[in-house]
């Protein structure tokens, strides 16, 4: 059984703790929450708490989670961009499209399917029986980098990278519209939305989120950004940009809804760079992938516009 452990704060005071606990916990809808608080798997000073309980700020809540539930996942022989590869490590450029970990809706063709007819059974299981190596995602239409963790020291050693900061992500996206600075921090708290389980938003009181931009080149309407994440949130840079008006082109949750690239397929958003230290050698390591050809074909669009 694992254990979250949430503190709540001050002005959080008079919210419902299921709909609280769904703000807090990645991927938990109210739902789901009720249903723990109706297992009695959430606690505070040693009680159980119920449905109705109204938080009173400032108290520690422990949310006994249940292990995840075994699936029969089936190696598939997917092909892999695969950047980098040694006894520890796996590096791969995931395709635009493609979900990482198998989940409802998606138990079949995803990264994790890829990865274990490739690798076999050599993959961490900190994670769990669906998510084996899986370290970090990024979303099934963002492209890019992810490092994957062949065994559970490598796979503890990146995530303490990953909390600590001192693992860099880069990533490259086109927003609408043109941000006054060249370069800034957004420093805003994210949480799963109130009334649309689908999307996260800016949410005083949820999770830390900071990401720090960086104009590449700014065309007609239109502004090619460079991204680096300090925190990892669902949809950061997402709800990030949307929050001061520069949402990512073709973004179907937080982009317009009419606009020259509303129809591409999915946010033009690729994780173009990684660094981290070897989890056994120390190496400082750095990885790049190229922008796919849906972002280059974007990109000379916007410079016939010029």
């Amino acid at each position: 059984m694992n254990e979250v452990v949430l503190t709540a704060a001050p002005d959080q005071a008079g919210k419902r703790i299921d709909s609280w606990l769904a703000e807090q916990i990645d991927g938990l809808t109210r739902s789901a929450a009720q249903n723990l608080l109706a297992e009695n798997a959430v606690v505070c000073g040693g009680q159980s708490l119920k449905k109705n309980y109204k938080l009173a700020g400032g108290e520690t809540v422990t949310v006994r989670m249940p292990e995840l539930r075994e699936v029969d996942i089936t190696p598939e022989n997917i092909p892999l961009d695969i950047i980098y590869e040694d006894a520890d490590i796996i590096v791969v450029n995931k395709p635009r499209g493609m979900v990482v970990h198998p989940a409802a809706g998606n138990w079949s063709g995803t990264l994790v399917n890829a990865l274990m007819y490739h690798c076999g059974d050599r993959l961490s299981g900190i994670n769990g029986e669906h998510r084996p190596g899986i370290v970090h995602r990024i979303d099934k239409d963002t492209s890019g980098l992810l490092v994957v963790a062949k065994n559970d020291a490598a796979h503890q050693s990146l995530a303490a990278q990953i909390a600590a900061h001192t693992a860099f992500r880069g990533y490259e996206a086109i927003v609408v519209g043109s941000p006054r600075l060249d370069e800034g921090t957004i420093d805003k708290p994210i949480a799963r939305h109130k009334t649309d389980r689908k999307k996260m938003a800016i949410i005083e009181g949820g999770r830390e989120a900071i990401t720090h931009y960086t104009v590449l080149k700014r065309y007609r309407g239109y502004t090619h950004m460079a991204f680096q994440l300090e925190t990892g949130r669902t949809h950061q840079i997402r709800v990030h940009m949307a929050s001061i008006g520069h949402p990512i082109i073709g973004d179907p949750l937080y982009g317009l809804k009419k606009d020259r690239f509303s129809d591409i397929g999915g946010q033009c958003l690729h994780a173009a760079h990684l660094t981290l230290t070897h989890p056994r050698t120390g190496e400082v390591m750095r990885f790049c992938a190229a922008l796919p050809d849906y972002f280059t074909d974007i990109l000379d669009k916007l410079e016939r516009m010029q």
